[in-house]
């Protein structure tokens, strides 16, 4: 048993001093076909039971030992080799390291919609979201629009199966579940992409996106909206662009007008991009139709509101001075970094 002791310090010494090839010795010598404590259990046969029982159980307690101390050393080596190659492949991105790719940016529409959402929170508007996926009612119904409606048919609109799932047509669906869930007073802005069923030209889209506002409280009338708006067209734009509204039409809002710029790129006198009036549309807007505060059981009686819906695309159009709906999304690189 004390010669038993000695072969495991002497063979811990060797082991925790040896490189990765005198490991491999070390463990050949003891472990190994003929190593010194293989030799030791093959020479059970020589010995009384009892005796087999005393050093058969230290020959395997001493072999269970050192087979772990020459894992563990393994592993050190392992490891130190990994450090020391991670150290060589390390990449250096220092300034003086060269990256040869262009650095990137944001796509006009999301810088344009950014801009926008901030020019909202400063006229102290909260932002809310709501799903592209939408049902018929939070798209149609609960805005006052009726079975009937040319909105509602599938020259205009994505269905998804049958009438009852599609791609919202708007994001004004995010302000019938923005009132579920609040009560007044409240003011919101949701974007988001949206879709409709209709051909591409260098004003439309069958994908875009809208910023829907929202306002509901006691006495809102329609000269808070006039002002709301003018006030977020000037922070945005920068300066104090010609614009005006026009009376228009609106399931969910009653009265309805429509805000109209000035055009850019002829100064009014008529073009290709303004169809030739002089002016183009930029968002639709109204006070919110009281069958709509009704659908989300708000007493029309007591609360009114605006509601506004904001083209992303015509807006970075109008800001960068561009004629083509298109160039947005042919992911030409020549265009995009111009942003």
């Amino acid at each position: 048993m004390d010669n038993m002791n000695q072969i495991v310090n002497e063979a811990m010494k060797r082991i925790k001093n040896s490189d990765i090839e005198m490991l491999k010795i070390v463990k050949s010598e003891y472990l190994g076909k003929n190593g010194i404590l293989t030799k030791i259990l093959k020479s059970l046969l020589h010995y009384s039971i009892e005796d087999r029982k005393k050093i058969g159980f230290e020959a395997n307690k001493a072999k269970t030992i050192l087979e772990s101390e020459i894992e563990k050393r393994k592993e050190g080596f392992k490891k130190a080799l990994l450090v020391q190659k991670m150290q060589k492949e390390k990449l250096n991105f220092s300034p003086i390291f060269y990256f040869p790719f262009s650095k990137g940016s944001f796509h006009p529409i999301v810088q344009t919609m950014q801009d926008m959402i901030l020019a909202f929170k400063s006229l102290g508007f909260s932002i809310a979201e709501g799903p592209e996926i939408e049902t018929d009612w939070y798209n149609f119904e609960a805005l006052n629009i009726p079975e009937n409606h040319p909105a509602k048919d599938v020259q205009d609109t994505f269905y998804l199966d049958g009438t009852e799932r599609l791609l919202r047509t708007h994001t004004s669906p995010g302000q019938i579940r923005v009132m579920e869930k609040l009560k007044p007073p409240l003011k919101v802005v949701v974007p988001g992409r949206v879709y409709r069923n209709e051909a591409s030209d260098a004003s439309h889209s069958s994908t875009f996106h809208q910023i829907e506002g929202l306002r509901v409280d006691k006495n809102v009338t329609l000269l808070d909206l006039k002002i709301i708006l003018t006030k977020f067209i000037h922070i945005f734009f920068c300066y104090e662009p010609c614009i005006r509204f026009r009376p228009s039409h609106f399931q969910f809002t009653e009265p309805s007008a429509e805000v109209d710029v000035k055009c850019l790129f002829c100064k009014g006198s008529g073009c290709r991009v303004c169809k030739n009036l002089g002016w183009i549309e930029m968002l639709g807007c109204g006070i919110v139709h009281p069958n709509v505060l009704k659908s989300v059981n708000y007493d029309p009686e007591l609360y009114s509101g605006y509601a506004f819906g904001i083209g992303v695309e015509r807006i970075a159009m109008l800001k960068y001075g561009i004629d083509d709906i298109r160039l947005f999304y042919e992911n030409d690189l020549r265009f995009l970094k111009q942003f």
